[in-house]
């Protein structure tokens, strides 16, 4: 095979599994969204005024956004993991889950639901990234 056709398979595998991986994820993360409650509790706002929780949690989110980066995060994670597939390392994916799980850890401790996010955010990228990385390693091995 000649250096033209390995270099676009590789090209190809980490940019299909970082676009694929996105829009996969995205949608995973849609679905996984928690139902809005028919009767919402009430708190106060900034103002003294009193809001439904659902709107109070909107404006706290607007203001402090959940997982912030994770969208850039997880197009790098993806690249990685892929890349060391094709790179005939695998192990390297357990480094590239622990250095996110640990670039992480503050803010999945203090807002609440940002584990849940961060768990099906991780899992539905691996999903794509890990058989992009093998697709392309086959290949560049046929």
């Amino acid at each position: 095979m000649n250096g033209w056709l390995q270099a676009a398979i590789v090209v190809g595998s980490l940019v299909l599994s970082a676009a694929l991986g996105w829009a996969v994820t995205v949608g995973v993360l849609r679905m996984a969204k928690a139902p809005q409650t028919k009767a919402p509790a009430f708190a106060t706002d900034r103002q003294g005024h009193e809001v439904p929780v659902l709107q109070a949690r909107a404006e706290a989110a607007a203001r402090e956004p959940l997982l912030r980066g994770g969208m850039w995060i997880g197009i790098i994670e993806r690249v990685a993991v892929t890349g060391s597939i094709l790179a005939g390392m695998p192990a390297l994916i357990a480094v590239v889950v622990a250095v996110k799980g640990l670039g992480r850890y503050p803010e999945l401790k203090e807002q609440a639901g940002a584990s849940e996010r961060f768990i099906i955010g991780s899992l539905a990228s691996l999903t794509v990234a890990v058989p992009m990385g093998l697709l392309g390693a086959w290949l560049l091995d046929h």
